[in-house]
């Protein structure tokens, strides 16, 4: 449903938090409240339930009879991943989007800080926020920066650059999306299974503008059984590399990659995966110029 003048509140442009969820028994409360707490009040926190074999859904339903901001779906039968998370979007009604796990949390003042610079900037299509790991009992672990510059940048930049360093736009807790990108984006791409938020962000990124703001206002969770899991030391670096070449591949005439680039984007995401760690963001810009 289009978003309307009836969701907003005083010209205050409504927020729809999305939680695409499955078996987040343990974490979905305080996920939840992390929404519920936040400074930017005109809100809707959309949840759908992919058919959880756990206590997530009744969890839930407690929670939305208790805060009518909540709306509480459950799909007939199990749709994945992407089925899950373009319904979960489908149903928002709000002038902005993000879209959350069942086990990530943002910080009280998120919504608040993201809405100010969409606001102020009409032409950025994301605002992003740097990320804090955490671990399951909600340790900090480490940090993640985005890309290095702040501001308004040009999405093209961050998306040329991500494909050689690391990636800079997956994680959909970091990114607030303007509803009209995401409408022109055409959702989430089932085909891919480990890089389906990188596709999705990087579609919407090389559309146009992206304001970066070097903030650690969101904790992502890392858990052996996530798709980050399982990519860092899980198993699956050698299908996570085949999805990469077929995303660099795909975006390669957008970005104005040669062939030659697109093999050394490749092995530089194949040693980072195998090695577990990155290399430096001028080390693949001289690399980029010299194999340019």
């Amino acid at each position: 449903m289009p978003a309307g003048k009836e969701g907003r509140t005083m010209d205050k442009p409504l927020v729809s938090v999305c939680i695409p969820t499955y078996n987040n028994e343990d974490t979905i409360e305080e996920t939840v409240s992390s929404v519920l707490r936040q400074t930017w009040k005109n809100l809707e926190l959309v949840i759908v339930d992919d058919g959880s074999s756990d206590r997530t859904y009744e969890l839930v339903t407690e929670l939305a009879a208790e805060d009518k901001r909540i709306r509480l779906y459950r799909n007939g039968k199990n749709l994945g991943m992407a089925g899950n998370w373009n319904r979960c979007l489908s149903l928002c009604r709000g002038d902005y989007l993000k879209l959350l796990c069942g086990d990530d949390l943002i910080h009280e003042t998120l919504l608040e800080r993201e809405v100010e610079l969409m606001e102020r900037y009409p032409e950025a299509l994301l605002v992003q926020t740097d990320t804090r790991f955490i671990d399951i009992h909600g340790k900090t672990t480490g940090f993640y920066r985005r890309y290095r510059k702040s501001g308004l940048v040009d999405g093209k930049e961050i998306c040329r650059f991500s494909v050689f360093t690391r990636d800079y736009l997956g994680a959909p807790l970091a990114n607030l999306i303007r509803r009209s990108a995401y409408e022109a984006s055409g959702g989430f791409d089932s085909s891919f299974v480990y890089i389906i938020d990188y596709d999705f962000y990087m579609k919407i990124a090389c559309s146009g503008m992206v304001y970066i703001l070097h903030e650690p206002l969101n904790s992502f969770r890392i858990r052996s059984d996530s798709n980050t899991g399982q990519v860092m030391g899980g198993g699956k670096e050698e299908a996570y590399i085949a999805e990469h070449r077929r995303l660099v591949e795909k975006y390669a005439s957008v970005l104005g990659l040669s062939p030659r680039q697109v093999s050394l984007s490749v092995a530089i995401r194949r040693f980072m995966s195998f090695s577990g760690k990155y290399l430096s963001e001028d080390f693949c810009q001289e690399s980029l110029r010299k194999n340019s």
